[in-house]
């Protein structure tokens, strides 16, 4: 087997039987021993240093084939990375060489294969054997940060040691060959405050009680040198900005001791004095304060209000400010931090006081009154011109002008009152009456006589007392009868009494009558009412309708007051049941103060109106069939239009005269219901006509089946024998034939009205 044989600088091979063997020198006693060890792989590495300065081509080594008999007919040729390129070989001698300048860290080996040819035949004198070429690696790459600003934060006063923050370093060179990229990190700026460690990069606290307050950021250099830190060695660096993080370590202080504010005493209720602010070195919520008002002689009248966007202190007035009472509020104020921090309290306290002076400024005030409002009472039968009270008020400044009074007309418009305009005293000018109004609310003003403009107002109640100065009387207008079958001790009416007066304990009245009455009596039933009885019976409205009873009413009050009521009884016609059927048409009109013509007049109008109604209706047809022809003689017990009036009767009675007995209803309603026919009953014997009308009209006016009219007919049948036979139209000839209606004019004056209205139509209709 024939073999390559490659010789670099650095090692002695020898190619025997197609195998590479190396010789090692080794020492047996005083003879050189040599022992051969088979080593067919050294040959297919090569070894060359990068960043090779010389101005010749690197030598790499030799490749020699045992095919080559040195005749010059052996070529050699090269293939693979860089081959032609990075490397190259003599053809002749086989030397392989670095034409470039090689960096590791680009590429740190190259695969190239090698062939041996016959110059003269061309053909390969052996195969291609694969080598490899790798580049040994020299510190030529410094360290670098994969940041080269790093950022860090770490709460102040953290202990030694605390850990801030990691910074890495890389070496591009071999970190399998040497120290060179072996790294130490080390501290170039930022001591004592921070330390790193050198192999990890791991930055710490190294200073204790580090206060943001004092100093917030630093900046600290870190390097990272190779060669392990050796002199020599490369390095790198980079720059950790450290940022301290607040904590609560700053108790509030307040600038100074005490603090001077004024407003002016007439400063409205929750408005600003002032603004006072501690001083809190600690930041966000650490530095969040809450104030407050610990103690002072001003604490009823100011109050202190946290601003939490400015975490100021708001001084406000809590009560009205006096001038002339108290020129000077004070008040101790304390801070605290709202969140505190249990690990400093040992820094505390954290609060503060400081004492807060307000001075108060004068103003030129309105007067004031010695009461919110004044309630006064009053007898109602109080004379003119006493005075019912009076009204205080003074001057609230230093000055202490004089007061002027007056009432506000706008409140007391019937001008029943009167003020001194010196003294406040209040009179009355006009009489008071308490059923017309029980009190009285007017407004007094006053204000300062050197500046008018200065004015207050109080309400000023009156309240005006009951004097029994009503008498009672009765609570309503009795309409009272009594039937002419009564009997003696009959109960009639019951009556009460009303008195617009209000006395304490309430009203009690006591009835009576004014002098002995031989038909009534009264019995007062000590409830405020009482009853009117019959002393005696067998009452006849024809010897006296109406009886006049005078009723005494007196109060318990004092001093007593009393009134005579006349209590008017009608004698009326009733049943055996006790139920009113008629009454004295007499006792009518004088209970309501008419006369008989006025009765007459009005009985007179309703007849014709239920006339005029009647006539309105929707007429029934008069005859139905041509079969039926029958005429009548209407008598009217009016003064109508004699024959001319011919919508005051209803034809259809005398057809149907079975509807007297039927049952009636109205033609001007729709009916609710049915009612059952109401046949009116039978009058007795009277021979007074006026009570016989009222009694009819009576009855119609309550009977819902009767029709809206009143009206007296009578129907007379005519008959066949009449010389004028009959006047209906209804037998004349159903064709549309021409009448003569001359004939007429014969039947004299009562017919001239039908001659005229026939004869004047048929003249029309010729013409």
């Amino acid at each position: 087997m024939s073999g390559l044989l490659m010789l670099p600088s650095t090692s002695l091979s020898i190619q025997s039987d197609g195998n590479l063997f190396h010789w090692n020198h080794l020492m047996e006693g005083d003879k050189l021993v040599l022992h051969r060890s088979k080593r067919d792989w050294m040959w297919r590495q090569f070894f060359l240093s990068e960043e090779y300065t010389g101005s010749n081509y690197q030598y790499v080594g030799k490749l020699r084939s045992d095919k080559d008999r040195g005749d010059g007919t052996a070529r050699y040729v090269l293939s693979g990375e860089g081959a032609g390129i990075i490397f190259r070989i003599d053809e002749k001698s086989g030397d392989l060489h670095a034409t470039q300048r090689l960096d590791r860290e680009e590429k740190a080996s190259y695969t190239l294969q090698a062939q041996a040819f016959n110059k003269i035949t061309g053909l390969p004198l052996e195969p291609a054997t694969e080598f490899i070429v790798k580049i040994h690696d020299i510190n030529d790459n410094e360290p670098k940060f994969t940041k080269a600003v790093y950022t860090a934060s770490v709460p102040e006063m953290s202990d030694v040691g605390t850990f801030v923050i990691e910074v890495n370093a890389t070496d591009a060179d071999d970190a399998t060959y040497g120290n060179s990229a072996k790294l130490v990190y080390s501290i170039l700026q930022g001591q004592p405050y921070f330390s790193v460690e050198p192999e990890t990069g791991i930055v710490r606290i190294a200073l204790s009680n580090m206060d943001r307050e004092v100093r917030k950021e630093y900046q600290v250099i870190i390097q990272a040198k190779d060669m392990a830190g050796q002199m020599g060695g490369l390095s790198g660096t980079t720059m950790v900005n450290v940022t301290l993080t607040d904590v609560n370590d700053s108790p509030p202080r307040f600038a100074y001791s005490s603090y001077h504010l004024s407003t002016y005493e007439s400063a409205e209720i929750g408005s600003t004095v002032g603004r006072i602010k501690a001083n809190d070195g600690d930041e966000g919520e650490n530095a969040e304060m809450k104030y407050r008002i610990v103690d002072g002689d001003g604490k009823e009248y100011l109050d202190i209000i946290t601003d939490e966007i400015t975490q100021e202190g708001v001084i406000v007035v809590k009560k009205k400010l006096d001038y002339e009472s108290k020129r000077v509020y004070t008040v101790k104020v304390e801070v605290t931090n709202t969140h505190q921090d249990p690990n400093f309290t040992v820094l505390g306290p954290f609060l503060d006081t400081a004492i807060i002076k307000v001075t108060a400024k004068d103003v030129d005030e309105p007067p004031v009154f010695s009461r919110p409002q004044f309630v006064f009472e009053v007898n109602e039968d109080t004379p003119k011109g006493i005075a019912i009270g009076t009204i205080t008020a003074w001057d609230p400044d230093a000055t202490h002008y004089p007061i002027q009074y007056a009432i506000d007309q706008h409140t007391d418009p019937e001008r029943l009152y009167h003020i001194d305009p010196k003294n406040g005293s209040i009179t009355i000018i006009k009489s008071l009456d308490r059923e017309v109004s029980k009190w009285h609310n007017i407004s007094v003003l006053a204000s300062e006589m050197n500046n008018p403009h200065q004015r207050s107002r109080v309400p000023v109640l009156i309240k005006v007392l009951d004097v029994n100065d009503n008498a009672p009387e009765f609570a309503m207008i009795y309409e009272t009868f009594v039937c002419e079958n009564v009997r003696a001790g009959q109960l009639i009416q019951t009556i009460s009494a009303i008195d617009t007066d209000d006395p304490l304990v309430g009203h009690k009245f006591v009835f009576s009558l004014s002098s002995m009455n031989p038909n009534f009596t009264i019995f007062d039933n000590e409830d405020n009412t009482a009853r009117i009885l019959t002393r005696r019976s067998g009452f006849n409205r024809r010897e006296m309708s109406v009886y006049y009873l005078p009723v005494v009413i007196s109060d318990s009050d004092y001093p007593i007051q009393s009134s005579t009521s006349t209590l008017t009884i009608r004698v009326c016609s009733c049943d055996a049941t006790g139920n009113m059927r008629s009454c004295s048409v007499d006792a009518l009109l004088l209970s309501a103060g008419l006369s008989t013509g006025a009765l007459v007049a009005i009985l007179l109008c309703v007849l014709i109106l239920l006339m005029l109604i009647f006539s309105a209706q929707r007429k029934e047809p008069l005859i139905i069939s041509k079969e039926d022809i029958r005429d009548n003689v209407v008598s009217y017990n009016d003064e109508g239009g004699g024959e001319e009036d011919t919508q005051a009767f209803d034809i259809g009675t005398l057809r149907h005269p079975e509807v007297v007995e039927s049952n009636q209803l109205r033609r001007d309603i729709i009916p609710e219901m049915l009612f059952p026919y109401h046949r009116p009953s039978p009058m007795k014997e009277c021979a007074d006509v006026r009570d016989f009308i009222i009694s009819r009209l009576q009855e119609n006016d309550t009977d819902p089946s009767a029709p809206p009219y009143d009206s007296l007919a009578t129907y007379a049948y005519e008959g066949n024998g009449s010389i004028a036979e009959s006047l209906s139209s209804l037998e004349s000839s159903a064709t549309e034939g021409d009448h003569e209606y001359d004939y007429l004019s014969n039947w004299g004056p009562q017919f001239k009205k039908l001659a005229d209205m026939y004869i004047s139509k048929d003249t029309g209709v010729a013409n």
